[in-house]
């Protein structure tokens, strides 16, 4: 069985991002055999944005799970089943200038197929050994999630 997030480890890291004054934002990794989905935005400008996990800001009153579940079925049509790991994080600050934590989860779903998006242009199964489109912070993310399952 694969292991899973607790629900203390899930309020630890609300609790830490409730202390430092950053709020919490959830992304989640879904692995198809090796490639992981990544989605992109709508895009009209010359230089095409980096792509990006699927996620939620996670909502007053809602847990991180909940908002893990939710994100991924908003954005993508699939149903989370389980999230396996923490998978790291990292701070940025918004658009607007506020701090915010973006919370990685890797999750199981249901099923990899149909995906129907809602709020992106596509979606990519990508390796996790080739060249992405990603920022740099959404790369670490995803060597440490290659480390961990790759042992």
């Amino acid at each position: 069985m694969s292991p899973t997030v607790s629900e203390s480890e899930f309020e630890d890291l609300s609790r830490q991002a409730e202390i430092d004054g950053t709020a919490p934002r959830v992304g989640a990794i879904i692995d198809r055999g090796g490639q992981v989905l990544l989605l992109e935005r709508h895009d009209t400008g010359p230089i095409k944005a980096p792509l990006k996990l699927p996620g939620a800001t996670v909502l007053p009153r809602e847990s991180l799970a909940e908002a893990v579940a939710r994100g991924v079925r908003e954005e993508t049509g699939l149903v989370v089943t389980g999230i396996r790991h923490h998978v790291g994080d990292f701070d940025y600050l918004s658009p607007d200038a506020h701090p915010v934590r973006r919370l990685h989860f890797a999750v199981d779903v249901a099923t990899t197929d149909p995906i129907h998006l809602t709020a992106h242009a596509r979606y990519y199964w990508a390796p996790l050994d080739g060249e992405l489109r990603v920022t740099s912070s959404i790369r670490r993310i995803l060597d440490t999630y290659r480390n961990l399952v790759l042992g």
